[in-house]
């Protein structure tokens, strides 16, 4: 796992601009702590940063390969999970190696077969590959989106790099947002292609973006088709298990210490169980972290997501597959800790304005990578499985809108509520909203026969595919890469998403539960509380003492006279949430302080020029 960045320019003499190549490649170097390069000829600069997880001495980056026609290099970030298979089928061409490294492989797959290489990839993965023998850059990007992506067109040619940061430190980039970027960082409907910063795009998953001196185009190389589902209950159950225990034993190969993320929900455990069982294979025991918060479990109070404490659960499941398994415990103080704030607006590039969940993620991944290198990861399994709430409430299934949206909690609603009157009135939040749902429902691909709730269950499950798990990945891969952690999704294997995708609603839903297929296709490594545990989401702190902290926060920003938060945030909504009573602030205005502090610490680091029309 790595960062990745680059420039293409064809009127620019770009071995005269290394000092700029490097600035680059430097900003990537949370991603890749173990080692740098940079491959620089006239009319392209590659930059790489490396994190070593396989063929630790000889996966050097860039890589490059001569050819009678020209050099091609290439700069890689990703896992090919498939790629002693690729290695054996591209030795009976011919092909002859000096590493042991599975970037080579992709490399010489490129070789072999051009931009077709991505129908022979399993894994994830963004990569850039400059083609001397056509004078071209190709840049592709993994099926799910799960590794970052980023590209800014120029005069002459383009700017790309794993993250925006990357772009962001070659001057011909502006700090430029203007209204576009903001309807879509308070909509939360991740538009595809979307950058807060003006001029960037995303590379879209699935996606091969070619550059050349007549221009740039994009190519899909795969997208979620609707087809007929044969097999019976039984059949299905068995394939889930196959897959998914191939998935595991693949994306535990590492020359480096492996461990899973459990939080004792069914997603994480059943990731820990497969896990315990490959490695016990190995005589090997698995290690597993999660993160709580002091005091959590005594005192937990139900909310409106979340009816029972993790612990009990992630207990559980460590006795019965014997993991050696680390609580990191959190306090007020660390959640609330501006400087780890900033750390994680640093490492998002976007003021999400998770708050706590975004800090407490950043913390749990530090403590891990000071024990491991990769860890397993349950993320995505509720949006192939239809695992989250909002999938079994008619309300939000029947809304003619996004349903993470048109289901009532405090995190989703009134999303604009602290947004300046001004400000607010300019991006018409319903409108957007209301024209990306439309336009990715005209996206989806239906089955003819299908009943109308089969119909609707498949575009539901479609919008979080294509849409809510690409901002759920990036923030996983971006607070995990913070601190050089390499976190691994079986979830996201294409294989399992494309036949469950495509599994009947009733059929995913057999037993009268969320996720069936799942329960019942990894029942035989959980625990009897984890298959009866009704789902619950990705853990926030209940201690008053973080709402005090943000209040006071809150206070010293609304002290500032001319803090320039206040282009964006109403100045009276944050002084009333100030002013409450810390006994009676609701969860709303909890929330809102966290998104008006990364507003206020993001303007603080980026100084960003606000284009509002």
């Amino acid at each position: 796992m790595c960062g990745i960045a680059g420039w293409v320019s064809y009127d620019t003499d770009l071995t005269q601009q290394q000092e700029i190549a490097d600035a680059m490649t430097e900003t990537m170097a949370c991603r890749g702590p173990d080692d740098r390069g940079t491959w620089v000829r006239r009319s392209v600069a590659l930059g790489h940063r490396r994190l070593a997880i396989i063929d630790l001495p000889g996966g050097r980056q860039p890589m490059s390969v001569k050819t009678p026609n020209g050099e091609v290099a290439m700069v890689y970030s990703g896992e090919a999970y498939n790629f002693s298979e690729l290695r054996e089928e591209l030795t009976k061409l011919g092909h002859r190696w000096e590493t042991d490294s599975d970037t080579e492989v992709v490399l010489h797959g490129y070789l072999q077969w051009g931009t077709e290489v991505v129908d022979h990839l399993n894994g994830m993965y963004a990569f850039a590959i400059w083609d001397e023998r056509d004078q071209k850059l190709v840049m592709i990007r993994d099926r799910m989106g799960i590794k970052p992506f980023y590209y800014y067109p120029t005069r002459d040619g383009v700017l790309f790099g794993s993250e925006p940061k990357a772009i962001l430190a070659n001057p011909l980039a502006r700090k430029v947002v203007d209204s576009d970027g903001l309807r879509e960082l308070m909509g939360f409907t991740k538009r595809p292609g979307w950058s807060l910063w003006k001029g960037m795009y995303e590379v879209d998953p699935a996606t091969v973006v070619t550059v050349t001196r007549e221009g740039i185009n994009t190519r899909t190389y795969w997208k979620l088709d609707a087809k007929q589902h044969t097999d019976d209950q039984e059949t299905t159950v068995e394939r889930v298990r196959e897959l998914m225990t191939d998935i595991v034993h693949r994306q535990l190969v590492a020359d480096v210490p492996r461990c899973v993320l459990l939080s004792g929900g069914l997603d994480s455990s059943a990731v820990t169980g497969l896990a315990a069982a490959r490695l016990a294979e190995e005589g090997e025991q698995l290690r597993t972290f999660s993160v709580d918060f002091f005091g959590q479990e005594e005192n937990f109070q139900p909310d409106e997501m979340r009816d029972t404490p993790d612990s009990p659960y992630i207990r559980d499941v460590a006795k019965l597959v014997g993991s050696a398994h680390q609580d990191v415990m959190l306090n007020p103080a660390d959640l609330s800790d501006p400087e780890v704030r900033r750390k994680v607006l640093r490492a998002r590039d976007i003021p999400s304005g998770l708050g706590d969940m975004d800090t407490s993620l950043y913390l749990l991944f530090k403590a891990i990578r000071a024990e491991s290198t990769v860890a397993l990861s349950g993320e995505s399994a509720d949006e192939v499985f239809g695992g989250y709430r909002w999938f079994h409430d008619e309300a939000a299934v029947k809304a003619d809108t996004f349903p993470w949206l048109a289901f009532r909690n405090s995190l989703m609603e009134n999303r604009g509520s602290l947004l300046e009157p001004g400000l607010a009135a300019k991006l018409d939040l319903d409108s957007y909203i209301d024209d990306q749902y439309r336009t990715a429902v005209s996206q989806v691909d239906l089955l003819d026969g299908e009943s109308e709730r089969e119909s609707r269950m498949r575009v539901i499950c479609n919008l979080h595919l294509t849409r809510f798990v690409r901002q759920l990945l990036d923030r996983k891969d971006r607070m995990s890469m913070a601190v050089g952690l390499e976190v691994r999704v079986p979830f996201c294997d294409h294989r399992l998403v494309e036949y469950v995708y495509n599994t009947p609603w009733s059929l995913k839903t057999y037993d009268g539960r969320e996720k069936s297929l799942l329960r019942h296709a990894t029942k035989h490594v959980l625990p009897a509380s984890v298959r009866d545990r009704v789902k619950s989401p990705y853990p926030s702190t209940q201690d008053p003492g973080y709402a005090i902290a943000l209040q006071q926060q809150v206070k010293e920003a609304l002290a500032q006279k001319d803090n320039p938060v206040f282009q964006m945030v109403s100045r009276e909504w944050l002084q009333q949430s100030a002013a409450t009573d810390p006994a009676a602030i609701s969860q709303a205005q909890r929330v809102g302080m966290d998104r008006a502090l990364d507003l206020h610490h993001w303007f603080d680091m980026y100084s960003p020029e606000l284009e509002l029309n």
